[in-house]
């Protein structure tokens, strides 16, 4: 079990590091938060886990500006106990740097934290527009993909493959913050490019029987139904659509690997847009798998891409830098370096928003009758957007989701 104080990342690296980095007393300090237990632990799991892999990478090549990195990692539990721990990591443990959070309520608190005490944060798992727009800072920066680009890799590739125009959507979304705003992005994308929206259920978060909900489906006939659901819903959804004999196709708006895993290669079904899959073909993903299995057996999955990518991006930025300062950091980022994120196209933080722009995948199960263990059933096709457009296409614009940075 993870615990604090317990987590010092580099002790095995140090011994096999150079001779500057195990003679040197100062560490840098990373206050990682996430949810560890609760509803979305499992993705937190994997968010410490990245983020360890990524810290035992640096250090074996000899740390950050030749000191030791140190991970502090805590469970955020909700969003007053993540301010809490964020500043105790900030006033008491001294860190240079806070990272992580899949929560989107815990990561505005923990934002709050970073921009009162002009620390770095490097949020890699809330997926809220708001958090990239009304609610942004200039200290954060954001490694995985927000609500809209996840939306609009699903449209796109659906787009591309003629599913979109003229076609029926019939959309079932989880009734909250979430939901809303998946939705929201859906119903823009597809009233631009000539989808038919016949019918949308809000659907409460503590429903468990979806009966009603699927009698309504079957009976509109759609020729594709939108998931805009959360979490364990998904699951509940996708096995209740198939024990009543449901063929539309599916195509999901957000999930986690770590929820396709655990409900099982029988219970998961649709097609949903990644951000990342283990299986990617590609020597940077190769070896960032391989080490991950090494550790923990299990591949690594979409999490814990985003914490190793975000801290192996802000290591590569204090060592080209020589500087752990926030303004230096910040205006590296922001004149558009780019970085490894173990895909065919290096990605950067977008100057203005501090969003990663990176490319994206959709994601499905492989054919029923092709042999896979219990981790390896899923596969993704090419990325988006295609190779000859920006990757800012999946992304809001200024317009969409503006944000102003405090001077």
């Amino acid at each position: 079990m993870i615990t604090r104080r317990s987590v010092l990342i580099g002790t095995v690296g140090v011994l096999a590091a150079p001779a500057i980095l195990r003679a040197q007393t100062n560490t840098i300090k990373i206050g990682h938060l996430a949810p560890l237990t609760g509803a979305i632990s499992a993705v937190g799991r994997y968010a410490s886990m990245g983020a360890t892999v990524a810290a035992e990478k640096i250090n074996a090549a000899g740390g950050i500006l030749g000191r030791e990195v140190q991970l502090i990692i805590e469970d955020s539990v909700n969003p007053a106990t993540a301010s809490n721990k964020a500043e105790r990591m900030v006033n008491i443990d001294k860190v240079d740097f806070l990272q992580g959070e899949s929560s989107s309520p815990s990561a505005v608190a923990i934002m709050q934290v970073a921009e009162r005490s002009q620390k770095i944060f490097m949020h890699t798992g809330g997926n809220s527009d708001k958090l990239r727009g009304e609610q942004c800072n200039r200290v954060t920066f954001h490694c995985d993909a927000m609500n809209t680009m996840y939306v609009n890799t699903m449209a796109r590739s659906m787009l591309r493959d003629g599913r979109v125009t003229g076609k029926k959507w019939y959309m079932l979304t989880a009734d909250y913050a979430f939901g809303h705003d998946l939705t929201r992005v859906v119903r823009r994308f597809g009233d631009a490019n000539g989808a038919n929206f016949i019918g949308e259920d809000l659907v409460p978060l503590d429903v468990a029987d979806f009966s009603p909900y699927l009698l309504k489906v079957r009976q509109a006939q759609p020729d594709v139904v939108i998931i805009n659901l959360s979490g364990l819903q998904v699951t509940n959804f996708i096995k209740q659509y198939y024990d009543l004999g449901l063929e539309f196709p599916l195509a999901g708006a957000s999930t986690d690997i770590a929820l396709a895993w655990a409900a099982g290669r029988e219970n998961f079904s649709g097609e949903w847009p990644v951000i990342w899959l283990h299986t990617l073909d590609n020597p940077a993903s190769k070896a960032f798998t391989a080490a991950f299995m090494a550790k923990y057996n299990e591949p690594p999955e979409n999490q814990a891409w985003s914490d190793y990518v975000g801290l192996t991006a802000l290591a590569q930025a204090c060592n080209e830098t020589k500087s752990i300062e926030t303004v230096r950091l910040i205006e590296y980022f922001e004149k558009g370096a780019t970085f490894e994120s173990l895909k065919s196209r290096p990605s950067y933080f977008r100057s203005w928003d501090h969003q990663i722009m990176t490319e994206m995948f959709m994601m499905k199960p492989i054919a029923a009758d092709a042999k896979a263990d219990k981790w390896n059933w899923l596969t993704v096709g090419p990325p988006l957007p295609n190779a000859d457009q920006p990757l800012e296409i999946l992304a809001p614009t200024a317009e969409e989701n503006a944000c102003h940075f405090k001077v």
